[in-house]
């Protein structure tokens, strides 16, 4: 056997075992990794619907949450809204009120904006100045909405997603027999 051919079988093994070891190792953090990922849905859907004690999943709409307080009252919705960002999709858990039609809160799931500058789409001042919103707002970066500096991509980002999900959800949410 020449030299080239042992490289190529050494490289073909190296390969699998690589794989291998890639899969078992997801195989085994898998379980972990949803347990957490449906920890930080919950901890998400009671931040934007502060009134709400619990909520159900919706039927037929499993990206849609309903918020109920102590008594069993509803709340609100809470629902998943999603979109491309500056360097790829921001996924968001928003809060309505139904009745009153303003948002309840909006706090980021997950993004790959700029560390130091897209990313400050997280931190409170930015989230916070949605709460209490009207769903008929224009959603305008540098308008109504305080854009972050150095990053009006990711604010129009955030604004262009609310302004395009709002509608979705509150759609699917009267269709699906909310009240």
């Amino acid at each position: 056997m020449n030299s080239t051919s042992r490289m190529v079988i050494v490289l073909l093994i190296v390969g699998a075992v690589s794989g291998l070891v890639l899969a078992l190792t997801f195989k085994w953090t898998e379980p972990k990794i949803n347990e957490i990922a449906e920890a930080n849905q919950k901890k998400a859907i009671l931040e934007v619907l502060p009134k709400a004690s619990s909520y159900k999943v919706m039927e037929n709409n499993d990206w849609i949450f309903i918020g109920y307080d102590e008594n069993g009252r509803e709340v609100g919705i809470a629902f998943v809204a999603e979109g491309g960002g500056f360097q790829g999709d921001i996924k968001m858990m928003v809060g309505l009120d139904t009745k009153e039609e303003k948002l309840t809160g909006m706090t980021i799931l997950s993004h790959l904006e700029t560390p130091g500058l897209g990313a400050r789409i997280e931190e409170d001042w930015f989230k916070d100045q949605f709460k209490g919103k009207s769903i008929k707002d224009n959603f305008v970066a540098k308008q109504d909405i305080e854009a972050i500096t150095g990053a009006t991509i990711s604010s129009n980002a955030v604004s262009n997603i609310l302004k395009k999900t709002i509608p979705a959800a509150l759609k699917a949410y009267k269709t699906g027999g909310g009240k």
